[in-house]
C-alpha cells in the first residue's frame, strides 16, 4: 500500500478517496487505544460513581473545539464528535467498571 498524498497534493478522486480511508484506518487504530485508556480508568478507578466527571468532560471538550481551530475545522463539529465521544467513553467505561465487579 502506497501512503496517500497530503489532501492540498489530491488532483482525483481515488486519490481523496485513498486519504480518507488512510485517515479512517487511523483514526479506528486511535479510537481502540483510546477505548484501551477507559478499560484501564475502570480498573484504576475505586468508586462506580468516579466515571462521570463533568469537568474532565468539560475540558476534553475545550480542548478538541482548540485543537479544530489550530487545525482549521470546524470547531462546532469538533464539539459535537468529542460530545459524543466522551458520553460513548463514560458508557463503555461505565461497562468495564460492571464487569469488573
Amino acid at each position: 500500500m502506497t501512503e496517500a498524498r497530503a489532501p492540498e497534493d489530491c488532483s482525483t478522486m481515488a486519490e481523496v478517496r485513498a486519504g480518507v480511508d488512510a485517515v479512517d484506518r487511523a483514526i479506528g487504530a486511535l479510537l481502540g487505544r483510546r477505548f484501551g485508556y477507559m478499560r484501564a480508568a475502570a480498573r484504576i478507578k475505586p468508586e462506580r460513581d468516579m466515571v462521570r466527571d463533568e469537568a474532565r468532560k468539560a475540558e476534553v471538550i475545550a480542548n478538541a473545539v482548540a485543537r479544530a481551530e489550530a487545525e482549521d475545522y470546524p470547531p462546532a463539529i469538533a464539539a459535537d464528535l468529542w460530545e459524543r465521544l466522551v458520553e460513548a467513553s463514560i458508557a463503555y467505561e461505565l461497562e468495564a467498571f460492571d464487569a469488573a465487579d
